[in-house]
């Protein structure tokens, strides 16, 4: 019985009480404040509408997670490219050029962009290639390897391999991996026997008419030389597009040199002299705009020149890095202004993304759209 009398005790209390405690119902249906008017609502793409790619970008900002801030970033390039000292007060001490107001609806910002080497190595190449030709950048930063990447694709291809293929296996064969792409040993000889009579020649220029070689003024000399329009730093020379790379010597460029200098010794890169040229770019800027892929040297690099400004007034970071270490190039756009390296009243963004996926799409929806525009407002004049 006195088993049977525990189990009704325990029934009778679970029974249902006659009304949910205040305690849970306080916790699950609390009221809730009144959404600010015009606060944006959450809604995708309804394909029932089509496969319309523009549209589709176009609803990103609303989307959520990184598609809302790839949308976001699509509106701060827009900022970045619509910009123009006309939309600025004359200040006191202006120059007397830049109180013209042709010159000032004319002056544009000046935009940095920089790449880490894999960019180059990728499908990305073709897209930076694109803005390039088309003067869309006004100042390059890379590493080695953007360098030397680029000019050996020109004299043989990058080939499709896979994240899983071993090491082991490819180092027999003469083969590197770089993710899931694949570079035979084979494009690096070729690349050390077009790079040799460059380097005899501008020694030959150093040391007879007393040439100071720059990495700038080097990259410039190999995109003249490689003489192909698939090239990225073929554009920037023609276009007279600055590229700055202050870590030079890490990468194959580095191992041309070394061997080099077995041969003949005595060349000199003058990285200080680039230095002023890079910090200058900033500190001579109207305004300025930051689009930087990936982190390292080529994200500090032009956030240190900015800094010499004051800071740029534009800024899409696209990066996989994590600012829990404290590292650069995780660090969040928000830690470049407390440096001083962006604006105080700027509206940087950062997309946490492979930028082999997203950056073509911010190409497209931005200064693709640009160069369509200005080509059928040209097109319409002409006819």
């Amino acid at each position: 019985m006195a088993e049977a009398g525990g189990v009704k005790d325990v029934l009778e209390s679970v029974a249902p009480a006659s009304s949910v405690p205040d305690i849970a119902t306080n916790a699950v249906l609390g009221e809730s404040a009144t959404m600010p008017e015009g606060t944006p609502q959450c809604g995708g793409y309804d394909f029932n509408n089509g496969v319309d790619y523009r549209a589709m970008f176009g609803q990103y900002k609303y989307h959520g997670f990184q598609a809302t801030s790839l949308g976001k970033a699509i509106d701060e390039v827009k900022r970045m490219r619509a910009w123009r000292l006309s939309d600025e007060e004359i200040k006191e001490n202006e120059d007397e050029d830049f109180k013209d107001p042709e010159v000032r609806a004319n002056t544009k910002a000046k935009v940095f962009f920089g790449y880490t080497s894999n960019q180059i190595s990728c499908g990305t190449r073709e897209t930076i290639r694109y803005l390039c030709q088309h003067k869309m950048v006004d100042v390059v930063v890379t590493t080695a390897g953007g360098i030397e990447e680029d000019i050996m694709k020109c004299l043989a291809p990058t080939y499709m391999g896979d994240f899983a293929l071993r090491g082991k296996d490819l180092r027999l064969k003469g083969i590197n991996r770089i993710g899931n792409l694949l570079v035979p040993n084979n494009n690096y000889c070729l690349f050390e026997d077009w790079m040799n009579p460059i380097l005899h020649a501008m020694m030959d220029e150093q040391e007879n008419d007393g040439v100071v070689w720059t990495p700038s003024k080097m990259i410039a000399r190999l995109g003249k030389e490689i003489n192909d329009e698939s090239s990225v730093y073929y554009w920037c020379w023609k276009n007279n597009i600055p590229v700055f790379c202050p870590a030079i010597t890490d990468g194959s460029v580095g191992d041309m040199l070394y061997f080099f200098s077995y041969k003949r010794q005595g060349f000199v890169l003058d990285i200080a002299r680039d230095i002023r040229l890079m910090n200058d770019e900033a500190v001579n800027a109207k305004a300025s705009g930051m689009i930087i892929l990936g982190g390292g040297l080529v994200k500090h690099h032009i956030c240190n020149a900015n800094l010499m400004r004051n800071g740029a007034n534009f800024a899409v970071f696209i990066n996989t890095g994590q600012e829990f270490d404290g590292s650069d190039s995780g660090a969040k756009p928000d830690e470049a202004i407390s440096w001083g390296k962006i604006r105080i009243d700027a509206q940087p963004v950062k997309i946490y993304a492979d930028a082999s996926l997203v950056f073509p799409i911010l190409v497209a929806e931005t200064f693709a759209r640009e160069i369509e525009a200005a080509a059928a407002a040209e097109e319409a004049t002409e006819g």
